[in-house]
């Protein structure tokens, strides 16, 4: 009996520093959905306002994914490389969440996807000034002063000039509904995960007693 009694304590026991991994994930997760509630408020309550929503140190995340994307797109024309800055910073975390969710981190790919959302959102602003190009470029001047203003290239080609500020809308409302949705699912997993931890934590006591 004495031996059953090892064997069952053994299956049953969490392994040594079990415990300590899952309440670090679980904080650090807390920590990221706060932080990610924070920056959907933020951007979602200020449309198409540059300093509220580019000032943010996550346009500097998206930034070299941005330009980036017009090098990437060059060999395919002009209009290509234009639109490529903006289509490569969507991309790019659209790929980390499916990298994450085949792993699986379903969790991850919430968060990815959340990025891909706030990654939008940052475009809004700089669609929305197609036609005003006041906003300040990346080598200093604004978008009157000098040329390569992607999104007037963009849609002076496309005959869409006139609804630069529909589209800079439009980008922010997608933008804003897919972090929160992204935040609801990432929410609900962190809480499954931890009450599913919680419930597999079993006492050490023995059967036979």
């Amino acid at each position: 009996m004495n031996r059953e009694l090892r064997t069952w304590n053994r299956n049953f026991e969490p392994e040594p520093g079990t415990g300590n991994r899952e309440r670090g994930t679980a904080a650090v997760r807390a920590v990221l959905l706060v932080l990610l509630a924070v920056w959907t408020w933020r951007f979602g309550a200020h449309p198409l306002d540059a300093e509220a929503i580019m000032g943010s140190f996550l346009h500097l995340v998206n930034l070299p994914f941005h330009e980036a994307g017009h090098v990437l797109f060059s060999p395919f024309g002009a209009f290509m490389m234009s639109l490529g800055g903006s289509l490569l910073q969507v991309i790019v975390p659209v790929v980390c969440a499916v990298a994450l969710a085949r792993k699986p981190d379903v969790f991850g790919a919430a968060v990815a996807t959340w990025w891909a959302g706030q990654s939008l959102a940052d475009l809004a602003p700089y669609i929305a000034d197609a036609r005003a190009l006041q906003l300040v470029l990346l080598g200093g001047a604004t978008g009157a002063e000098v040329e390569g203003h992607d999104w007037e290239a963009i849609l002076l080609s496309l005959g869409w000039l006139h609804r630069d500020r529909q589209l800079g809308m439009t980008a922010h409302v997608l933008g804003t509904l897919t972090m929160a949705a992204s935040l609801a699912v990432a929410g609900w997993i962190a809480w499954r995960d931890q009450r599913k931890s919680t419930s597999q934590t079993l006492p050490r006591t023995s059967p036979y007693s």
